[in-house]
């Protein structure tokens, strides 16, 4: 179990006009901890006598300027997050800010140049090139991609989208086990076994989204990874279930960084039921607050900040997601079945009778050819409680026996043609196999003066 709080960082997204100096500045205090401080330039309006805050301060993992570039991003924030789902445990980034601020740049990336690839198709490259690397192990990788609009989940990735509009199709809703696991019915999982199968999905998902007509929560699974973005305003029609999906969303976080709190609302809304996890639950949970720092965007900003320090309170608890395979399992039961039941069978004296099938002869004459080549002294012929397997072997090893002599018969025949090439033959071959015929009569013996014995009480 690793417990840890939710890990924040801050992007500062370039300015559309010139850089107005002297609205932020980015220091590191003795403890190393970087920190933003956002500067609030004096409105000459509200007169001489201003008593207005100028500056805020705020707290951060690390605050990337506006010249850091898509693979410092993923670098430092994506791929530690990555190596953890390969190592077994969920995890989550999500980024939050206003919009415009650079949430879809950071998370799916931009169009334009490859550089310009965000965090989601990068995670995906670094997984499946990962999973290459690694050939004692098996994988299985799928990919999922939810969009929550206007309260309600809708598969991307559903193979009806190009013939539907989003209202016609089958709604993506929410369950709960009764060990409050949530489970999303309707969201179809594709089995990825490339990058570029991954990466295809990836752009399937992102078109529908386009078709769509808006940009909202986004949810990327590959493998056991978890990638979330949280919902951009799309117009002033949803922008009312947006609002009061992050209202939503910060309920639950002041809850969650209260202590004591008993109930936290994660039910009120589609989007938080889904991060349910993500958020002070079994998951490594990474913020990107992603900021415009124009002085028209400031308050936002600010706003967002505030948000962070709240989410940097929650504590999450991840654990190694181990479970059996219940097909291992059922397998070697079932061998152990099999062998009691041979066992049984050889005290009670009720031998099966059918056939042994092809498979199973050749196994066991693979056993004795493996038996036999093995130099070991102390080697063992493992062939179970069966008596037809039993008998099987005896019968082949016979074989084996009566074939080696005729072969040295010839093979002398043949070479006393030639006194110089005739090489004395190996008896200690011969008496191996007989030693261990008469070891196997021995113990058939046995087994038969039981089965009389047997027999003779229950006559009795």
């Amino acid at each position: 179990m690793v417990k840890q709080t939710i890990q924040i960082f801050a992007r500062v997204k370039p300015p559309v006009r010139k850089h107005q100096q002297g609205i932020y500045s980015i220091d590191e205090d003795e403890k190393l901890i970087p920190s933003l401080e956002i500067i609030l330039p004096r409105d000459l309006a509200d007169g001489f006598v201003n008593n207005k805050r100028e500056s805020y301060k705020f707290k951060f993992q690390r605050i990337f300027d506006q010249d850091a570039n898509q693979e410092t991003i993923f670098e430092n924030i994506a791929k530690p997050v990555a190596g953890s789902v390969l190592a077994g445990y969920n995890g989550t980034i999500f980024a939050y800010g206003q919009t415009g601020s650079g949430k879809t740049f950071t998370i799916t990336g931009g169009a334009e140049r490859y550089s310009d690839r965000g965090i989601i198709p990068r995670t995906l490259s670094y997984i499946f090139e990962q999973l290459q690397k690694d050939s004692s192990r098996m994988y299985t990788t799928h990919i999922s991609y939810l969009e929550i609009y206007n309260e309600c989940g809708y598969d991307l990735l559903d193979p009806r989208h190009e013939a539907s509009s989003l209202d016609d199709l089958p709604k993506v809703t929410i369950l709960e086990d009764p060990d409050q696991n949530i489970h999303l019915k309707n969201l179809t999982l594709h089995q990825a076994t490339t990058e570029e199968e991954a990466l295809n999905l990836l752009f399937l998902g992102d078109t529908n989204r386009m078709i769509a007509e808006v940009i909202n929560f986004s949810l990327k699974e590959p493998g056991s990874a978890t990638v979330r973005h949280r919902v951009a305003k799309t117009g002033v029609g949803e922008a009312k279930y947006i609002n009061l999906s992050l209202h939503y969303l910060e309920q639950v976080i002041i809850a969650l960084s209260e202590k004591h709190r008993s109930h936290i609302p994660y039910r009120n809304s589609m989007m938080t039921s889904v991060l349910r996890d993500s958020l002070g639950g079994n998951c490594m949970t990474t913020m990107i607050a992603t900021l415009s720092l124009e002085k028209r965007n400031l308050d936002e900003s600010i706003s967002t900040c505030r948000f962070a320090q709240r989410v940097a309170l929650i504590k999450n608890e991840a654990i190694l997601n181990e479970e059996i395979d219940p097909r291992l399992v059922i397998k070697r039961l079932q061998k152990e079945i099999q062998e009691l039941k041979d066992e049984l069978a050889m005290v009670t004296g009720e031998q099966r009778t059918e056939a042994l099938t092809e498979a199973e002869l050749f196994q066991l004459e693979k056993l004795i050819t493996s038996f036999l080549e093995d130099q070991d002294p102390e080697s063992r012929l493992e062939v179970g409680a069966d008596m037809r397997k039993v008998q099987h072997c005896f019968h082949h090893l016979k074989k084996l026996l009566n074939d080696k002599k005729i072969l040295g018969n010839n093979t002398v025949s043949s070479e006393s043609k030639d006194q110089d090439c005739q090489e004395p033959l190996k008896e200690e071959e011969y008496r191996k196999l007989r030693d261990i015929l008469k070891q196997r009569d021995n113990e058939i013996s046995i087994l038969s003066e039981v089965r009389t014995n047997q027999r003779g009480r229950h006559v009795a």
